[in-house]
């Protein structure tokens, strides 16, 4: 899938989405929030891309996808449904090769930071307990695999992978499954 075909996924994907919970609860808010970033992110991607910055459309449009999965699995929005970045073969120029290797390197050493620097806000009594600790699995299995494609030379799948799983943490967070116990600047707080 090219870059302007994943941004046209996305959109498509942000239009599908619903707010699964009632208005006035305090899940609703939360949701709220989850469909700001995630609009914020498809926006950004957009721009991105039409301005020639195609590393930066990239991890935009995975982020903002990570979002929008998240809020998806938490329960927050429907449908549910995923849109993992396994599928993104987009050509990024040679022109940008250093700027790809540089966010890419930048973003592995940050998701990794992110992965030591949070932890399960609920009780582990809390049925929300296994969420809380289903999203840091799922963000460091992506990571793992970010990883993986780096160390082959797929930094176009590298970055992909890295920024939809960091996705995971950041929402995570901001809806209140997950604490920061270390640096909070890792975060979208």
């Amino acid at each position: 899938m090219t870059l302007e075909e994943y941004g046209v996924l996305f959109l498509a994907a942000l239009r599908r989405t619903r707010i699964a919970v009632p208005e006035g609860t305090f899940l609703y808010r939360a949701a709220e929030e989850v469909v700001e970033m995630t609009a914020a992110y498809e926006s950004d991607g957009g721009i991105f891309l039409r301005t020639g910055d195609p590393v930066n459309a990239l991890a935009a449009f995975a982020y903002g996808l990570g979002w929008l999965d998240a809020g998806s699995r938490i329960g927050l929005l429907e449908p549910l449904a995923a849109h993992p970045p396994d599928l993104v073969d987009a050509c990024i120029p040679d022109s940008e090769s250093a700027h790809l290797d540089e966010k890419t390197r930048r973003y592995r050493r940050m998701l990794l930071d992110a992965l030591a620097a949070v932890r399960a806000a609920p009780d582990e009594a809390s049925p929300l307990s296994p969420g809380a600790e289903a999203l840091c699995s799922v963000a460091h299995s992506w990571y793992t695999d970010g990883v993986e494609h780096f160390e082959a030379g797929d930094l176009v799948g590298a970055l992909a992978r890295l920024s939809y799983g960091y996705a995971w943490l950041d929402a995570g967070i901001r809806v209140g499954f997950l604490g920061i116990t270390g640096d909070r600047s890792l975060f979208t707080v």
